[in-house]
């Protein structure tokens, strides 16, 4: 590890995601993967702040050894970098993981605070000196100094689906907190490895078990919901295109795992079994899972001109995806989105259009990562994509946070604790058609810690509203953990829908009263427990009359 010259400089990570990418894409998770795992409090925590920061970084399927060039950065509450390691690491043919010790002293002893640690890598082939085409940001909060003990409103917890059968306390609000795994894949497409094999993605088609096996686990592990979310391009058995593909297979294997979810209902009621496609391209795409489409969408052909799908959708054109998710009553998730290159609309990344606004309902902000075999829900090499998905919020879209796991291998929802948490109105059945409702309504947290639950509201509004407001608007971020875990941080975050600037911190309280400006605002709700697990509600829209 090298610590006193970086390799590359600021600027030239600025610009690495829009060089011309190195390695050629074996497949759809032949690409380089970063991660940072910062222990929010130091192990000795009240004698030194000293811990230890592990980069974690992997490249499935690399044609040629890599070079990762890093930086990592501790920054201040004050927005200050306080303390900067950099390096690079050799990359070939399996995960590498690097240790990055802190005394917990800069300067002198730090002011207490809540301080991001930040990791920006980029990946290249080791006999080059051109800059990366794939640079990855990574940013974790950790706590300095005594800990942080914030108060929170009284709030009863929400009853769970599967594991709470006692009625809800009498002043609690009038839902069931349903938690899922909104994105995971079998042996429809490139998943469903088992644990002692399971290297990278599967070749597709090939792996031993799929969505029966798939449901039947993350049931009897405690689930309420798993969505298996198969990559649309890979029903003919192959990454690429089959050109000798027989054009019936497709379609015929995707409604053999609709079929599969809808018996594992029909026998299961207390469990909701999802299946769905994970439509487009990492490579000049970008990740999208529809939740609720009868039909297979794709852009292939095989060698007769025959549509290796159902539906015909141009590949990586997200506007006409859109378009027609609107007119279908689809309803679609941005999977771990990258802040630039990515669903690119108008000639933006992450472009907005009205019909992308009506159809994508979620953003996931963390994700497991997706070759983990860990069963004890014990995996750190998690992702974070919270500031893509502000830039989505600020772009215009409504959409509300999601946490998932991304399972490849034969572990469905037991990687690590993330779960996101779907609200329905006591009474309501479990069922697809009330898990579409929740979305739309924008009903749902995201959680790093299956036992807890965050529920914002704002003025009696409920997360996932949009209203008027006039006078004083009061928000109230309601915490709740069935497990006993404490709360070290709040944050509420405001933003201006449409105006693509930076979303902000408004509070650090957890019930915050003030008066808007007037025009159109978002607010969310975060909340760091004292383990470092972070929560994050569904945001409000509100519109500030005059």
């Amino acid at each position: 590890m090298k610590t006193s010259l970086f390799p590359l400089s600021l600027v030239a990570l600025s610009i690495l995601s829009g060089c011309a990418s190195a390695l050629p894409v074996l497949d759809e998770h032949s690409e380089f993967e970063a991660t940072l795992h910062a222990p929010y409090r130091a192990p000795d925590s009240g004698r030194t702040d000293a811990r230890t920061f592990t980069l974690a970084f992997d490249y499935p399927n690399a044609q040629q050894p890599q070079l990762v060039d890093w930086q990592l950065e501790l920054i201040a509450p004050s927005g200050l970098v306080v303390r900067r390691w950099q390096g690079q690491t050799k990359l070939a043919n399996n995960p590498v993981s690097v240790q990055v010790p802190w005394s917990g002293l800069d300067a002198g002893k730090l002011a207490a605070g809540l301080y991001q640690v930040r990791l920006r890598a980029g990946s290249r082939d080791a006999g080059s000196t051109a800059p990366s085409a794939d640079v990855h940001e990574q940013g974790w909060q950790i706590e300095v100094g005594p800990a942080q003990t914030p108060s929170t409103p009284r709030f009863a917890p929400l009853p769970i689906g599967r594991t709470l059968g006692a009625a809800p306390a009498l002043d609690a609000l009038p839902y069931t907190v349903y938690l899922g795994n909104l994105h995971s894949q079998t042996n429809h497409s490139d998943g469903g490895a088992a644990l002692d094999s399971c290297k990278g993605a599967q070749e597709p088609l090939k792996a031993p078990y799929g969505p029966e096996a798939a449901y039947a686990y993350a049931h009897k592990h405690g689930l309420d919901i798993l969505m298996t979310s198969e990559h649309n391009h890979m029903y003919d058995g192959s990454a690429g295109t089959g050109k000798d593909a027989d054009a019936s297979v497709p379609g015929a294997l995707y409604r053999k795992g609709l079929e599969a979810a809808a018996s594992y209902n029909a026998a299961h009621p207390d469990f909701l079994a999802l299946y769905g496609m994970e439509w487009g391209v990492i490579d000049k795409g970008g990740h999208i899972n529809i939740f609720n489409s009868d039909q297979l969408l794709g852009w292939e052909k095989n060698g007769k001109g025959e549509l290796l799908a159902d539906v015909l959708t141009p590949r990586s054109d997200y506007p006409a995806l859109y378009t027609l998710m609107r007119e279908r009553g689809w309803i679609g998730q941005f999977n771990h989105p990258s802040s630039s290159g990515q669903f690119m609309a108008g000639g933006a990344a992450l472009g907005y259009t009205a019909d992308g606004d009506e159809a994508m309902a979620l953003c996931e902000v963390v994700n497991s990562t997706a070759f983990s075999v860990n069963d004890k829900e014990g995996e750190t090499r998690r992702s974070n994509f919270e500031g893509a998905c502000n830039k989505l919020l600020e772009a215009g879209f409504h959409v509300a946070f999601s946490t998932n796991q991304d399972n490849h291998c034969a572990n469905w929802g037991t990687a690590s604790g993330n779960r996101t948490g779907v609200l329905i109105p006591n009474g309501v059945a479990l069922g697809r058609d009330s898990f579409i409702d929740a979305l739309k309504a924008r009903r749902v947290f995201a959680t790093m810690d299956k036992g807890s639950q965050l529920v914002l509201s704002a003025n009696g509004h409920l997360m996932g509203e949009r209203f008027s407001n006039s006078g004083p608007l009061t928000l109230v971020a309601n915490f709740a953990s069935v497990t006993g875990k404490r709360v070290a941080a709040v944050a509420i975050m405001e933003g201006v829908p449409g105006r693509g600037g930076v979303v902000t911190q408004l509070s650090s309280e957890a019930t915050t009263t003030f008066t808007p400006a007037p025009g159109a605002h978002f607010y969310y709700a975060k909340v760091t427990q004292a383990d470092g697990n972070v929560l994050w509600s569904a945001p409000v829209w509100v519109t500030q009359e005059p």
